[in-house]
């Protein structure tokens, strides 16, 4: 086996593979243990080059991060196969709660608002954390939210992140939205535009998710789901907004709107999200501090890690698609890109993901 990295969190130096939790084209997730202190942890490896270039950007953004509300990266182990083939792994903390997609799977199918204002507390203090430090997420959604027993809330799936404070073109940011991956009916409407990558695009992530926590779908309904090429047009090009919740309080309804604000200048920032009243009434989730320890999650449950996979529960390298339906121009600015070859697109049950 290969040298561990260097990082400031403890590693196994021994350590044994358990049963594949999850899967896709990109590679695998293995359960694996600490065999000197019988714990848990996560090992993510990537074999394809695609596979690879996506690990390796996640290994590259969270081996420099420390933060309660991020997953924690526990190492990297890189290794060569019989016939030569580079191997990555990443080694991640193991979160018991699962996903927040699964979450409100097996609580019904959606989530109650209290519980989702108190999620995206959580949420937002993740985002701040990451725009201090110069990082635009690229993919929130809810199977890229971890949830542990006591209620915490944690930031996953980093393979779409970009880092934007350190790339700079005569003082002001270069765009970096040709290379961006992310899953669209989550995405920004300038993301989809084309245009520059900016900090307020995870917020829009942000209102798409809390949708999805209160309706237990994705945004923009259903039907769009089926037509993905209607479905970029509608969010990039046309005025419309995805449908709110119908039995949300004011309070919810207003911070959806500060979400969703297509115009960016008029979007709000995670700093002020974070003083509104959907998030900072403590009343509402006084009951909620803890979330108890018999999730139904358990430690093997295949669901539990869809959120991590890289291409979203697809376990077929064959359904991967070899064209890009959301390739296409409108009012000559609009495209999401290829670099230096094909998009991978992966179908996750209703939507898409588009990773580099």
């Amino acid at each position: 086996m290969a040298e561990f990295c260097k990082c400031s969190c403890p590693q196994p130096t021994k350590w044994m593979k358990g049963k594949v939790i999850g899967s896709g084209s990109f590679g695998s997730i293995h359960l694996a243990m600490d065999k000197a202190t019988g714990g848990l942890f996560v090992v993510k490896s990537a074999d394809s080059e695609a596979g690879l270039k996506c690990l390796e950007n996640e290994v590259k953004i969270l081996e420099n991060l420390d933060s309660p509300h991020i997953v924690k990266f526990i190492g990297k182990d890189f290794s060569f196969e019989a016939n030569g083939k580079r191997k990555l792994s990443l080694f991640i903390e193991y979160m018991t709660g699962g996903s927040l997609a699964d979450v409100a799977d097996k609580f019904g199918g959606s989530l109650d608002e209290e519980v989702i204002s108190l999620y995206s507390k959580g949420i937002l203090k993740g985002l701040k954390y990451l725009h201090e430090n110069g990082i635009v997420h690229c993919d929130l959604k809810c199977k890229n939210i971890l949830l542990g027993t006591s209620g915490e809330i944690k930031l996953a799936d980093f393979g779409c992140a970009k880092r934007i404070k350190d790339n700079k073109v005569n003082g002001s940011r270069k765009s970096l939205s040709k290379s961006i991956g992310g899953t669209p009916l989550w995405m920004a409407p300038e993301i989809l535009r084309n245009e520059e990558l900016d900090f307020a695009a995870d917020i829009w992530s942000l209102g798409c998710t809390i949708i999805e926590m209160a309706t237990g779908k994705p945004p923009w309904g259903g039907d769009i789901c089926t037509n993905p090429l209607a479905a970029v047009l509608k969010i990039a090009c046309s005025n419309e907004m995805p449908q709110f919740p119908a039995h949300f309080s004011d309070d919810g309804l207003d911070f959806l709107a500060k979400c969703l604000e297509r115009d960016t200048k008029k979007r709000w920032r995670v700093e002020q999200l974070l003083d509104h009243p959907f998030v900072s009434k403590k009343s509402k989730v006084k009951n909620l501090e803890k979330i108890d320890a018999s999730t139904p999650a358990s430690v093997l449950d295949a669901r539990f890690f869809s959120e991590m996979d890289f291409l979203d529960e697809s376990s077929d390298e064959d359904d991967s698609m070899s064209g890009n339906p959301f390739s296409m121009r409108c009012d000559s600015e609009f495209w999401i890109s290829r670099r230096g070859g094909k998009n991978d697109l992966e179908s996750s049950e209703s939507w898409f993901t588009v990773r580099n």
